[in-house]
């Protein structure tokens, strides 16, 4: 019987990173193992901060959202509460027990174009983060997203191809790799700035070398068609589908949340991108084709063909 998964590769990686970022521009929780789902790694972008007018909140407003670091807790295999660290705060504990949000307000929010439906952590989130991040735009609240709702990719970059999100960007799944961020350090280095880590580029998918025999040179991803990861059960295809433009988030330091254009200038050199208008950019957007269900490991072997 033929396999529906390609055998021959021009491209072999593994799995160097996995990231989520539970609160929407707020810190990374690294994993060693994450479960695909339809709409991304499961748990990434859950949440969101929003103004009182439900509109969303990132870093691009308030750096200083860098410094939220979200923890997930667990009872055995079960979800158990989500807890919120920031310096000179009291710990934020969330209980996320079974049916937590049938007890929660729903409400309507935005995050870019899209009005969803989401439903509000409580009065306690919100004056903590609130009191934390300041009141300049009013009240902050905390949602969730209601996961019976459908937010498509844009089907213009998906060429039709049906995509889930929740508070992400647009997509799903954010792939990038060691070796472009070891192009943009070196170009960083000889400027004499300071070296970067790949948090600052808020990737889920951080792609590095398998073998030496096999090299994976800087933006690679850029070059690639649908990347095949390797489980222990059935093989996810991730499939890159749109460069993803840089906004100021990358010049923030998640450790101090202070700002400085050294990053995008640096990538201003050699990174703006004619599929995008010029725009700058690091990583690929890409979406699930198969695997939903399955679970990406650190070290796991990643193949992929030359797009031509």
């Amino acid at each position: 019987m033929t396999s529906k998964y390609p055998t021959q590769f021009d491209v072999k990686a593994k799995i160097a990173q996995l990231f989520i970022y539970p609160i929407k521009s707020c810190g990374a929780i690294e994993l060693k193992e994450a479960v695909l789902t339809d709409t991304g790694l499961d748990l990434d972008r859950a949440w969101m901060v929003v103004d009182e007018n439900g509109v969303f909140l990132t870093q691009r407003e308030e750096p200083r959202m860098a410094l939220i670091q979200p923890s997930l807790v667990y009872a055995g295999t079960s979800l158990a509460e989500l807890v919120l660290y920031a310096s000179g705060m009291a710990a934020l504990h969330l209980p996320l027990t079974a049916g937590y949000l049938s007890e929660a307000h729903a409400i309507k929010v935005r995050v870019w174009d899209d009005q969803v439906p989401a439903f509000d952590m409580g009065d306690a989130a919100g004056k903590w983060l609130t009191e934390f991040l300041g009141n300049s735009l009013g009240p902050l609240r905390l949602v969730r997203f209601d996961d019976n709702h459908h937010r498509p990719s844009n089907a213009k970059w998906t060429q039709g191809l049906p995509s889930r999100n929740q508070f992400s960007d647009g997509f799903p799944v954010l792939v990038a790799s060691t070796a472009s961020l070891d192009e943009l350090n070196a170009r960083l280095q000889a400027k004499g700035e300071a070296a970067v880590d790949m948090r600052r580029f808020r990737a889920n998918v951080v792609l590095g070398q398998d073998a030496q025999s096999h090299p994976l040179n800087a933006h690679d991803e850029d070059r690639i068609g649908t990347l095949t990861c390797h489980t222990e059960h059935e093989p996810v295809q991730l499939t890159p589908v749109k460069p993803c433009p840089r906004c100021p988030i990358p010049n923030i330091d998640p450790d101090t949340g202070m700002s400085t254009p050294a990053v995008s200038d640096a990538l201003q050199a050699y990174r703006q991108d004619p599929r995008v208008n010029g725009a700058i950019t690091f990583g690929m957007n890409a979406i699930a084709l198969e695997g939903v269900g399955q679970t990406l490991r650190q070290g796991q072997r990643v193949s992929a063909s030359w797009l031509f």
